[in-house]
């Protein structure tokens, strides 16, 4: 009896510490997992960093007979509530991400998981019934020479030794599957099926895009002719310009080429069709020069893509003709398919604003909502101050590590801002004192409620949306700092 209570011990031990180590790999997953049980955003945070550590800890109990009885009843607590919230998702017909072993494993709530915890549950409900005193052999007791103990020694130390092991070669595995499926990802991209175009469904990443509203970023590329071309040349045509990021290796831009012809030829003088890619004059001439005629830009690399957020090929991007980034990055044939019929709708705008991929804009069109709030510096702030100059304004707070982070870049734009860039306004949660002290020049509104940076569309922290000279919010919430600074063209 005394060795199964050990193994079921160690069986526990092995399964928290994996848990609790996979989760701390992995903390933002961690934390968008909480939130999608319920769990309000301001406490997600600090319940993804003290969840992980509270199963270690179960683990570090149960390894010792003279803590396993606690340790038991932390881990029976824990999987309680795992599968209290399990169920409680799943009765609301949904099916989050448990994330239960973080980065080394997760899947959607299920029956399968619920099963599982379950078992677990009762393992350790078997521990608690078998008394304080009676938890078996002790894993680390080699004073005494019997055979029992002996072995318990031997067993335990191969345990922790293998665990060890597991969680070595399960990281090693985790960081190389990013990788593994970008890789597939290309090849569904640029595979053809007996030479017919597979119908591939949209593979973008809007995270990845620069938000909507933010400057475009500046560049100088040769074409194929070899004229240095910039951003602001091609603006000086006064039409929207879609970015086609392509490859002279890639057989979808390929097969692709003359439905491009064909958009290009109907939205004439309406829009500017401009491609990116990369590689030698001669065979991107001989891959994509189709019968009309194509203004191909060449990097040297793909350093002009990675700045607009287009890791893939084919990918599509739409700029305003006042040098703003207009839509998400539109990604394979179908997305940009997709896109061109809601440029079709839009082009007469003279701000066309669109969303490919069916992605959520926020407040973006909107104007900024009347308000009258007194700052902690005792100063009344309206929204009419924050007409006849662009704004960012920025949902931030004290208790958010992400926003401590980037402060210090925030309070060094502030002070040295140009007159040319925007204002900035702060809403934040709290109390004044400690915000007067953070050495900022720009107002800081404390917005209790949320009321404000909820209708400005902003939930978390930090996040910020640009308003125009007029009022007008005239981006998509950036989440995030570097989404952030590409609002004003700032790019860490």
């Amino acid at each position: 009896m005394e060795i199964f209570l050990l193994l079921i011990r160690l069986f526990l031990v092995a399964i928290f510490a994996l848990a609790g180590i996979g989760k701390l790999l992995d903390l933002d997953g961690s934390e968008n997992a909480i939130k999608d049980f319920g769990v309000p955003d301001i406490l997600a945070k600090p319940f993804s960093v003290l969840l992980p550590f509270a199963e270690i800890l179960v683990a570090i109990l149960l390894l010792f007979v003279q803590t396993s009885w606690l340790g038991a009843i932390g881990g029976f607590l824990l999987l309680l509530t795992f599968i209290g919230g399990m169920l409680f998702q799943m009765a609301k017909g949904n099916a989050p991400n448990c994330h239960c072993f973080g980065q080394l494993h997760s899947e959607p709530v299920s029956a399968k998981s619920l099963i599982r915890n379950g078992i677990f549950a009762i393992l350790a409900f078997f521990l608690i019934l078998s008394g304080k005193d009676n938890q078996g052999l002790s894993v680390f007791d080699s004073s005494n020479n019997s055979d029992g103990n002996f072995m318990s020694f031997i067993l335990g130390l191969a345990t922790v030794g293998l665990l060890a092991a597991v969680v070595f070669y399960l990281k090693k595995i985790s960081e190389q599957q990013t990788q593994i499926m970008r890789r597939m990802e290309i090849l569904e991209l640029t595979t053809l099926d007996g030479g017919r175009e597979i119908e591939r469904e949209n593979l973008t990443y809007p995270n990845n895009g620069l938000p909507i509203g933010a400057p475009a970023p500046d560049f100088v590329l040769p074409d194929i002719n070899g004229r240095d071309i910039s951003l602001e040349n091609l603006l000086m045509q006064a039409e929207p310009i879609l970015f086609f990021f392509i490859s002279p290796t890639c057989n979808p831009c390929a097969a692709l080429l003359p439905e491009i012809e064909r958009w290009q030829a109907e939205l004439r003088g309406k829009l500017n069709f401009v491609f990116v890619s990369s590689g030698k004059i001669k065979e991107n001439l001989d891959k994509l020069a189709g019968d009309q005629f194509k203004q191909i830009l060449l990097q040297k690399d793909r350093e002009i893509a990675l700045l607009f957020g287009a890791e893939w090929t084919p990918t599509a991007v739409l700029v305003n003709t006042n040098g703003t980034v207009a839509s998400r990055t539109a990604v394979g044939d179908r997305a940009i398919r997709e896109m061109l019929e809601m440029v079709k709708t839009q082009i007469d705008d003279p701000d066309v604003l669109l969303i490919a991929n069916g992605g959520e804009t926020n407040s973006l069109g909107k104007f900024l909502p009347e308000f009258s709030q007194i700052d902690v510096f005792d100063r009344n702030i309206t929204s009419e101050d924050l007409r006849g100059k662009k704004t960012l304004v920025t949902f931030w707070s004290l208790s958010c590590g992400y926003c401590t982070q980037m402060f210090e870049d925030l309070r060094d734009w502030d002070k040295a801002k140009g007159v040319d860039e925007p204002n900035l306004l702060l809403l934040s949660e709290g109390e004044a004192e400690p915000h007067r002290n953070l050495d900022l020049r720009s107002p800081i509104i404390l917005d209790k409620d949320r009321k404000i940076s909820n209708e400005l569309g902003m939930s978390g922290t930090p996040s910020a949306v640009l308003i125009n000279e007029n009022g007008k919010i005239v981006s998509e919430t950036a989440i995030g700092a570097d989404n952030i600074w590409t609002l004003i063209g700032k790019r860490k």
